[in-house]
């Protein structure tokens, strides 16, 4: 008779046991709140962060077809590159820069020599400016 109650009792503790396994939706409720506020601090970061990435890049292209005008300024005695003599497969840069921004390269041209600086506009508004 006293096993037969301890087993009984046993099964008891084990089926309480297992109805109380998992989370409570407070418990739920509250992670679901802290990841969304953890998103909501990381976007705008993220974002950021791209935006710098983006103005570099097209900072650094600007950079490369300024560099490329002012060695055909050199080479050639030329005082105006066009886009047509810096840029193509057997000239100083290989293809126009693709856009990361919406930016467009094609006005940059007819560039100048002597000049100070280039300047595209993003699909935003913003300007990114290379400045020698």
């Amino acid at each position: 008779m006293y096993i037969v109650n301890f087993i009984n009792n046993m099964e008891n503790i084990m089926n309480n046991k297992k109805a109380n396994k998992g989370f409570t939706l407070v418990e739920i409720m509250i992670v679901v709140v802290i990841i969304g506020l953890l998103a909501a601090m990381a976007i705008p970061a993220f974002n950021k962060v791209r935006e710098t990435a983006q103005n570099k890049t097209i900072t650094n292209n600007l950079r490369q077809l300024a560099s490329a005008a002012e060695q055909y300024f050199l080479e050639e005695g030329e005082t105006a590159a066009s886009s047509g003599d810096i840029i193509g497969t057997d000239k100083y840069v290989k293809a126009m820069p693709t856009a990361v921004a919406g930016e467009s390269y094609t006005g940059l041209f007819d560039i100048e020599a002597g000049f100070t600086e280039l300047s595209v506009s993003k699909s935003d508004g913003d300007a990114v400016t290379y400045s020698q």
